[in-house]
């Protein structure tokens, strides 16, 4: 087993990047900031308990994908003569130990946008604060953030469309320009005195995880209006776990999307989209709907049902197949999203938070912004939401964009044979109950306001 013990002490006084969603080296904003301060960067990487003891299940694809990313990093960085600092354990005692030590002159970072990522980093700021240590942190992940894009009233937007055009009106040359951090490589501190913990070290085993390729396919970008609702093709980047991870710069893609696509640039302003929501509405964050009057809602929330959802075995083919997919890769096509969710919701009548979470413990690519926007929506409580009336009929939905079945046959052999369950609900059925709880909710809410 390899350790991450200290074997050689660095007696220079040093800057430390801190690695988070950013895993890679080149145009990455805080970095960049990094390597011009004038001291040695020693680049960091916290495999953070906080985060990692909520995973039940320690064959986590995801963790699996960030270790071989750092494990790419740290191959990268010894061909600078330097190398990655990976630790384990609570952020605020990690910080403690690398305070004592080493001589650190200031530690660099970049933004995050989820709550409790926000109190981690003002822990931490506070405690570096106490020792004299500046704590600097810049926007890297979206291209526009916290108020940057706002209303001519000076508020946030809350309505996808009027946002995106706001922000295309403020996208200049700038935005999207690349940060150089290949000028400064020479800047990292000059040691070889760690080793790579491994996935065992943690507390995790290595998965059958097969890492999507981090390149855009510049034909398919063209194509994504015809393609990307059909999940029976590669018909979108599939890039979003790149993105969660940030081994692909956002700059990088929308300079690409400006010159292939308008549809796929809407896609990754969605991501800053539902950022900002995050920033200036934080009550998301703790569980709660975008529209408080939507958590009047009572919901059935049978849990065998909800088994059901989960194994795919709910007797509608492209909600099971979808659910399937799902559990097997770890990956789900975004039209199909929209369909499981839906349904879980609005035929079984189950809060949309039990979706949101089986889906956070399940996606790649999963991203608190995007799967709580996208389950909110799909709810009909979100910011720019379908009303709650418009409910997705599995059945055309199939005949829409699976017509000759091929992605549910992939995904269910069994189709066509007994084994197949019968449908655990009846459309027109659950359309109505859905529809009476959604409005019995909400005129009540009316009344009482």
């Amino acid at each position: 087993m390899t350790t991450n013990v200290l074997q050689m002490k660095i007696k220079e006084k040093i800057s430390i990047f801190w690695f988070r969603r950013d895993l890679r080296l080149e145009d990455n904003a805080g970095l960049y900031h990094a390597l011009k301060s004038g001291y040695p960067v020693l680049p960091l990487f916290i495999f953070d308990t906080d985060i990692l003891d909520r995973l039940e299940d320690k064959s986590d694809k995801r963790v699996d994908f960030i270790h071989q990313s750092l494990t790419n990093l740290h191959k990268s960085l010894v061909d600078f003569g330097s190398t990655l600092c990976i630790k384990h354990g609570r952020a605020a005692k990690v910080w403690l130990q690398l305070l004592t030590d080493f001589d650190i002159a200031e530690v660099y970072t970049n933004h995050d946008y989820e709550k409790s990522a926000i109190n981690r980093d003002k822990e931490i700021g506070e405690l570096l604060n106490t020792h004299a240590v500046p704590f600097y942190t810049y926007k890297d992940q979206t291209i526009f953030e916290k108020n940057e894009v706002l209303s001519g009233s000076g508020g946030p937007y809350t309505v996808f469309t009027p946002y995106s055009r706001k922000w295309k009106e403020t996208l200049t040359d700038f935005s999207l320009k690349p940060y150089p951090t290949e000028k400064y490589f020479q800047n990292f501190v000059k040691t070889q005195a760690f080793e790579l913990l491994t996935l065992e070290d943690i507390g995790f085993k290595k998965t059958d995880l097969i890492v999507p390729a981090n390149e855009l396919r510049e034909d398919l970008i063209k194509k994504y209006d015809e393609l990307r609702d059909i999940p029976s093709i590669k018909g979108t980047s599939r890039l979003s776990v790149h993105l969660r991870f940030g081994t692909v710069s956002i700059r990088k893609l929308a300079r690409k999307a400006l010159q292939l696509n308008e549809k796929w640039l809407n896609e990754l302003i969605w991501r800053d989209f539902y950022m900002n929501i995050l920033w200036h509405f934080p009550h998301v964050c703790d569980g709660k709907a975008f529209r408080l009057e939507y958590d009047k809602i009572v919901w059935r929330n049978n849990e065998e049902e909800f088994k059901r959802w989960c194994e795919g075995r709910t007797g509608y083919p492209i909600v099971d197949a979808g659910m399937r997919e799902l559990n097997a890769t770890g990956f789900m096509h975004n039209r199909v999203r929209m369909i499981t969710s839906s349904f879980l919701i609005k035929h079984l009548l189950i809060d949309w938070r039990w979706g949101e979470a089986y889906f956070a413990q399940k996606l790649l690519d999963f991203d608190f912004s995007a799967n709580n926007g996208g389950w909110q929506w799909a709810a009909s409580s979100g910011c720019d939401a379908a009303p709650y009336f418009r409910i997705f009929n599995p059945t055309s939905q199939t005949q829409k964009f699976d017509p000759q079945l091929v992605y549910i046959k992939k995904w269910i052999p069994e189709l066509s044979s007994f084994e197949y369950p019968k449908p655990i609900v009846e459309h027109t059925f659950a359309r109505d109950r859905v529809l009476k709880a959604y409005k019995t909710a909400l005129d009540k809410e009316n009344r009482n306001g």
